[in-house]
């Protein structure tokens, strides 16, 4: 392992700085509870989180993108999870130590994300970071989301820094996807939800970590600080 020479972070949301999936899952279900069936365990539907209503949905229901009924349930599953986005999202464990230490080194940090602004931003500003993240891009900021390079690239605008500064964090395939299309080193952040197809371990990144803590072992360091393991 070494450092990336890098001047900035930044990092996907759910599953990755967020750890969502509870009230994700509690959209889903209420949508099963408005068609007369029962709950789907939250842990079931763990790994479909990343991939939002898309993936919820034909996790939960077996509906697919291009079934007839699909836009139905997918609106009136947006409606639902606009209603209960943040009732029991919270940081992965170790994420705010992370954030505080990329602080005190001088590394911004922004979120690219392909959950809607309208969704975005009242998660950021729930978990008290709306007026930390440096950039916020959400996946109708640009005309592409992950995996297209451009949010990437856009972040990277708005910090003014060079793609190839900034390092991408996520935990699904589409993120390193889009990370290495935008020239960015890419990290898999092996905590997070990683989706249900190829394994993490085949993925093109440059890393991964498996905590929040380890990313630091990633990035440029600090004056006498610990590593990230001695911090945990």
């Amino acid at each position: 392992m070494r450092a990336l020479p890098v001047d900035a972070v930044l990092f996907d949301l759910d599953g990755t700085l967020a750890d969502t999936a509870g009230d994700l899952a509690g959209a889903l279900n209420r949508l099963r509870r408005d068609r007369g069936l029962a709950p789907v365990p939250v842990a079931s539907l763990r790994a479909h989180a990343s991939s939002g209503a898309r993936g919820l949905i034909g996790a939960g229901l077996g509906v697919l993108p291009d079934a007839p009924e699909y836009p139905a349930l997918r609106d009136a599953f947006l409606a639902h999870y606009a209603a209960c986005l943040a009732e029991t999202t919270q940081l992965f464990a170790g994420v705010a130590e992370l954030l505080d230490t990329l602080e005190a080194r001088g590394l911004p940090w922004g979120i690219v994300t392909n959950k809607a602004a309208r969704f975005t931003l009242p998660v950021v500003s729930a978990l008290n970071l709306a007026g930390r993240a440096a950039t916020v891009v959400s996946g109708d900021t640009t005309a592409h989301p992950k995996p297209h390079p451009e949010p990437l690239w856009h972040a990277a605008r708005a910090l003014g820094i060079a793609a190839s500064r900034c390092a991408y964090v996520g935990d699904d395939l589409r993120d390193i996807t889009a990370g290495n299309a935008a020239g960015m080193p890419t990290l898999v952040a092996r905590w997070g939800y990683l989706g249900t197809g190829e394994p993490p371990g085949r993925w093109p990144a440059a890393g991964g970590a498996d905590h929040p803590l380890d990313v630091l072992d990633w990035l440029p360091p600090g004056s006498g600080e610990p590593t990230a393991t001695a911090r945990r």
